[in-house]
């Protein structure tokens, strides 16, 4: 849960716990189950005749925050104003942000931390993140800059980053490219052979690897997948690079091709 008041602008996740004639009743999940308001008028664009065929008790929905009164405890919301890339993104984000919550119990026991403790954390990682899952993410990847700006102690870290690379995904893309490798000396198949093979060992650090196949003679495909496209448009030049070396290093050719139509066999 998210302390305090949302700000107006802002999309929260919500249920809807009521429904009358002048609008719909509302608790925001992520913050306490606090109650909101979609008044009629901000369910749908245009005149709304029942007000059930747009929302109905306990439906899970995405809303605009349009105002809000702390001393009186009220909340206006906008139902209308929400379109369905930023519903689809908001519920995704409130997911994650709810496995996270659940893997920082996991990593509370891990560290043999208290509940006010953990709470504690939650609002550093809040503080420095905006949500959980992306503190998760970072220690899942290694990126610990900002974890540890968190200040947490090092049996805690220890057991996020546990906790984060037995659960978190992390995202990847798949690309390839071509080399072309000639090598017309009597060893000429060997000096191929350990080209390839010193292109394929390539380090990209974790979450990347390095795949080459036989395409047609002279012709191999070199498929890299890493956690960006930018570590990976390098690591697949770098590993086209050794193997272009490897084979001129003993009197051999070699093209790459970033695509498949652009390579040509040697003539």
């Amino acid at each position: 849960m998210t302390k305090g008041w949302p700000n107006p602008g802002e999309l929260v996740v919500c249920t809807v716990t009521k429904v009358v004639d002048f609008g719909a009743f509302v608790q925001l999940d992520e913050y306490d189950n606090k109650e909101g308001l979609i008044h009629i008028s901000e369910v749908a664009s245009g005149w709304v005749k029942y007000i059930r065929d747009h929302v109905r008790e306990g439906q899970k929905i995405v809303c605009k925050v349009l105002d809000v009164n702390p001393k009186r405890g009220h909340i206006d919301l906008s139902f209308k104003d929400v379109n369905e890339h930023q519903r689809r993104e908001t519920i995704q984000l409130w997911k994650n942000d709810q496995k996270a919550s659940k893997w920082l119990q996991f990593v509370a026991a891990e560290a043999r931390i208290s509940p006010e403790s953990l709470e504690d954390i939650k609002d550093k990682i809040r503080d420095e993140y905006g949500n959980l899952y992306a503190a998760f993410e970072d220690a899942a990847q290694g990126n610990m800059k900002s974890i540890n700006k968190l200040g947490l102690a090092p049996n805690v870290v220890e057991a996020l980053v546990k906790v984060a690379k037995d659960n978190v995904k992390i995202p990847s893309v798949d690309i390839s490219g071509y080399v072309d490798i000639i090598c017309p000396t009597p060893n000429g198949i060997d000096v191929i052979k350990k080209a390839l093979k010193a292109a394929g060992s390539v380090e990209g650090g974790d979450g990347v690897t390095v795949e080459i196949t036989y395409v047609g003679a002279p012709r191999y495909r070199i498929r890299v997948v890493a956690p960006d496209y930018k570590k990976a448009e390098n690591i697949l030049k770098q590993a086209a690079m050794q193997a272009i070396e490897q084979v001129k290093k003993h009197g051999g050719e070699g093209e790459f091709h970033r695509h498949m139509e652009e390579a040509k066999s040697f003539q």
